[in-house]
């Protein structure tokens, strides 16, 4: 039986943004009211945490496809001999994507899977990044791993006014080729890697407010501006973007799903021990072209 509007209760955290959702089971089918509320909790606190759920790969996916058409990976963007990175034993369903270290009989079972990652947006390498991405937890280590997120319209609204000016209708180079904590080495020829050129501010498309679009870890130059200047004006950038005010901290816990606005919030990963199992279950929502 689908939950029923009443009982959902939003629960901001006390970060910069986040707020825990109780009141729901994700393993029912969802009224389109509760659907709606759900949505506009996410429009007001980017990051929405659920606790003590227990859903099956096909009841994520339900879930999601309330909020728009399931993404599938992207390893087609891919030259060939990175496309391997990214499919995983264990991944047998082009909608979704496993985070994992493990390995079966030397072969990983999912992608993404050891030690820190750098903050980034996931899929900003693609045409049309995606609009949203759910994480389910499975398996845990017993310390670490944890998934920051940073607000992004405090990022922007933080920005100094001459820079917004400055910065104005310039685009940046996403592009990726499945480093974790480094940046990519650019080279002449941008055709062998997932790359685009997206505004360096964005207008959301639902809430109409304006966010920094940048991350440390695909972000690599902006338009028209030489080298110096480019790697001075992007710490900047990534800095603005990192700071601890703007971020929510996630403890994952089991039975954890958590759902991010992937269009106004970065987010990273904390190290953990590479020795211990971790395993979370993604699917996302797929995007538009960013405007700014």
């Amino acid at each position: 039986m689908a939950a029923v509007l009443e009982k959902i209760k939003v629960t901001p955290l006390p970060a910069a943004c986040g707020a825990e959702i109780t009141g729901v089971d994700l393993t029912q089918e969802l009224s389109a009211p509760t659907v709606a509320a759900i949505r506009q909790a996410w429009h007001d606190h980017i990051v929405l945490v659920f606790r003590g759920q227990e859903i099956t790969e096909e009841q994520q996916l339900r879930f999601a496809s309330y909020f728009g058409s399931l993404g599938r990976r992207k390893e087609a963007m891919f030259r060939e001999e990175l496309q391997s990175r990214n499919q995983g034993t264990k991944q047998v369903n082009p909608n979704i994507l496993l985070v994992s270290n493990i390995k079966e009989k030397g072969e990983p079972i999912g992608a993404f899977g050891e030690g820190e990652m750098w903050f980034h947006i996931d899929s900003g390498y693609a045409e049309k990044p995606y609009n949203y991405t759910f994480l389910y937890a499975l398996e845990l280590p017993s310390t670490g791993g944890n998934t920051q997120f940073s607000n992004m319209y405090k990022a922007y609204d933080a920005l100094p006014a001459d820079l917004k000016i400055r910065l104005a209708g310039k685009k940046a180079l996403h592009i990726h080729e499945y480093e974790r904590s480094a940046k990519v080495e650019l080279r002449d020829d941008l055709s062998k890697s997932a790359h685009f050129f997206h505004p360096v501010f964005s207008t959301h498309a639902e809430t109409g407010r304006k966010s920094l679009f940048v991350d440390r870890l695909m972000t690599a130059r902006i338009e028209g501006l030489p080298k110096e200047e480019n790697e001075s004006l992007l710490e900047q950038l990534y800095e603005i973007g990192e700071r601890p005010e703007f971020i929510y901290e996630h403890k994952w816990q089991l039975g954890d799903f958590v759902m991010w606005d992937n269009r106004c919030a970065i987010h990273a990963r904390t190290w953990f021990p590479p020795e211990e199992r971790r395993l979370l279950r993604r699917c996302a929502i797929e995007g538009a072209p960013i405007h700014e």
